[in-house]
């Protein structure tokens, strides 16, 4: 799915298992190493053949669980105690290899750091503190409470811990920021809901209950439901379900595309790109006058697509505020012009213009027409959007969309 690429690709943890694989790789070749450089000390005084056993063991464990620290989910319980356990079977075999102690590191050397640290990358820092005790256990009974062995412990455990605080905290700031998007993108779903609900389903319902016959009872009646249903709806998409929302019947009405705001744009998809002059220019009606310049104003498809049903929107509201689209009063004028960076739509009508406060008070009682289908649509293509009105002299909306 979606969101578990998207969490997996911004998980901390894969870096952190990368280096504890190229650590374990590089420790043991310098275990290796040691051996090679320390082995006139191991045949003088010493018993080569334990500490050749070993370290050929540590290759081969090494080799075959060199995937077992590329993620969470195959570094198991099972490995890291046979991790641990190599490690410290290491640390006890470190005397009996080398009975003079002319070899002053462990036959693992700085390996062993490598499984603490594979428990503390899994299993936080109070696993991570418990393999480090176990391992600090080992050095302080092969090598005594000499100064220099208990700060390698001491400084050992302190910093297993620390990556295992720091992990379980990179690990709960992911789980917040999942539940972030998760959230965010639900947003963003019911808010592309409520916008197709507001210019379909409600507009009809506004103009039904506009257009009842006042002498018909029956026209009367269909009124009185459309404006209850559109009112509930209100409800629902602005705040959640209204008391007794179950039982309110679904509305059996469509928008029409014949009518400007609500003419049908074409379907396709995302990729790609769409002439918004040719789509705005189907708005144009006996009441619209729609100004562009001469050539082609390219966009990315959906880009263009929510900026036309933007402007649609915008045209609702004047029909709604100014008179209807079929000549009865109000006019409309949309301006599309083709800047160097960005792309600007204006729609200017002669209506009675939008008292002050006014927006702020519709977007409280649940009308979606500036708030979602108009802002929340600019916004979401990363674009911004300007009202300017004065009373008697009509409004001015000012859509602005980025070209990329």
């Amino acid at each position: 799915m979606p969101e578990q690429r998207e969490e997996a690709a911004m998980s901390v943890e894969r870096p952190l298992w990368r280096a504890l694989t190229g650590y374990r790789a590089i420790t043991t070749a310098y275990a290796v190493g040691l051996l090679v450089l320390a082995w006139g000390d191991y045949t003088d005084s010493g018993r080569p053949g334990v500490a050749v056993g070993y370290i050929a063991v540590l290759v081969v464990w090494t080799a075959l669980t060199i995937r077992r620290t590329l993620g969470a989910d195959r570094c198991t319980p099972a490995f890291l105690a046979g991790d641990l356990t190599v490690a410290v079977a290491g640390i006890l075999l470190s005397p009996v290899a080398d009975p003079a102690d002319a070899v002053t590191p462990t036959l693992p050397s700085v390996w062993v750091a490598g499984s603490v640290l594979a428990f503390a990358v899994k299993a936080g820092w109070r696993w991570a503190a418990v393999a480090s005790a176990v391992v600090g256990a080992a050095n302080l009974a092969t090598a005594g409470f000499g100064r220099a062995t208990v700060h390698n412990v001491l400084l050992v455990w302190l910093a297993s811990i620390a990556i295992g605080y720091v992990v379980e905290v990179a690990r709960a700031s992911e789980r917040t920021l999942a539940r972030a998007l998760r959230i965010e993108a639900a947003t963003r779903e019911r808010e592309r809901l409520a916008r197709d609900i507001h210019d379909g389903v409600l507009q009809v319902l506004t103009m039904v209950r506009r257009r009842a016959d006042a002498e018909d009872p029956a026209a009367v009646e269909l009124g009185r439901l459309a404006e209850e249903q559109e009112q509930a709806l209100r409800r629902l998409i602005h705040g959640g379900p209204p008391p007794g929302a179950d039982a309110l019947p679904a509305p059996r009405c469509a928008p029409n595309p014949a009518a400007p705001g609500h003419r049908a744009v074409e379907e396709g998809a995302d990729e790609g790109e769409t002439d918004l002059r040719a789509l705005l220019a189907r708005r144009e009606a006996a009441r619209v006058t729609f100004s562009a310049p001469a050539g082609r104003v390219p966009l990315p498809a959906g880009t263009a697509r929510e900026l036309d049903a933007a402007v649609g929107a915008a045209l609702d509201n004047v029909w709604h505020h100014a008179g209807g689209p079929d000549g009865s009063g109000g006019r409309a004028w949309i301006l599309l012009e083709d800047e160097p960076g960005e792309v600007v739509v204006t729609v200017r009508d002669d209506g009675p213009g939008i008292a002050p406060g006014r927006l702020a008070a519709a977007e409280a009682e649940g009308r979606m027409g500036v708030s979602l289908s108009i802002r929340g649509r600019l916004r979401e293509i990363g674009g911004t959007a300007t009202w300017e009105s004065v009373a008697g002299q009509g409004t001015e909306v000012e859509l602005k969309v980025p070209k990329r």
